[in-house]
């Protein structure tokens, strides 16, 4: 994999921590020049490049808000200009504001779409640009089962990642006769920081539903998401590719 990667870019939003993180050091490892995208926690992202660069691997802080089209055009615009390419975009932004939805607000509402989706949206029109012009481009977008399952106190959250399956299909058509493919990865239950703070008694319940018995790592997260930035991926597209233990609800 290391060979068919090495000397491309990505940008990974999201990337200052979590599965994003792993996904930018992924990308790392096989070659892959990674710009990490982050928001407000600089100190997190600077850790990202640092195990990146420590590990040998190429990396470059890049802070806007996936929310932000003027931003995410300005700064997908200066990484094409420096680095001459964007061959990799992986769509990993992304929040929740956890209620009942008699409880949420419309801005709670707002706010998870603006991150979620629009972020999507956002980076995907301003990456496709250069894609286009190269004939050339891998997106993945993070989806979730969260997003066919639902949640009970996740209604915007669900509805978001529902909504980025369905852009993903669309993009994957309109795009694939450049040589871009558009897939997303839905991860199930995984150990992260979140799940990390779940009491034990809720863990057990959800290991219970997981046909594989236990909870997925954001290191088998990041290798769907490897895999499908390949060039030798390139037959694959518009495709929702579930990393979840067997869990299908």
């Amino acid at each position: 994999m290391s060979g068919s990667l090495f000397d491309q870019v990505a940008l990974v939003t999201g990337a200052s921590r979590g599965i994003g993180r792993t996904v930018a050091c992924r990308l790392a490892q096989a070659g892959v020049h990674v710009a990490v995208n982050f928001v407000s926690n600089t100190a997190a992202a600077e850790e990202t490049v640092r195990l990146i660069t420590d590990a040998g691997g190429r990396a470059e802080p890049a802070q806007f808000d996936v929310a932000d089209a003027d931003a995410v055009t300005h700064a997908v615009s200066n990484l094409v200009e420096r680095l001459g390419r964007c061959d990799i975009l992986v769509n990993n932004a992304g929040i929740a504001v956890d209620g009942l939805v008699l409880r949420l607000k419309a801005t709670d509402w707002d706010q998870v779409m603006a991150v979620n989706l629009r972020g999507t949206f956002n980076c995907t029109k301003a990456a496709a640009r250069s894609m286009l012009r190269a004939h050339y481009g891998r997106i993945v977008n993070m989806a979730s089962i969260i997003g066919s399952m639902g949640n009970a106190g996740q209604g915007p959250y669900a509805a978001a990642k529902a909504g980025i399956v369905g852009f993903t299909k669309s993009m994957a058509r309109e795009l694939a006769s450049r040589n871009i493919t558009v897939n997303a990865v839905a991860p199930g239950f995984i150990e992260t920081e979140m799940t990390a703070g779940l009491p034990e008694s809720t863990r057990a319940e959800y290991v219970k539903l997981i046909p594989v018995g236990r909870l997925g790592t954001a290191d088998e997260v990041a290798d769907a998401v490897a895999f499908l930035a390949r060039p030798e991926s390139g037959y694959i597209t518009g495709q929702v590719i579930g990393v979840n233990g067997g869990l299908y609800m």
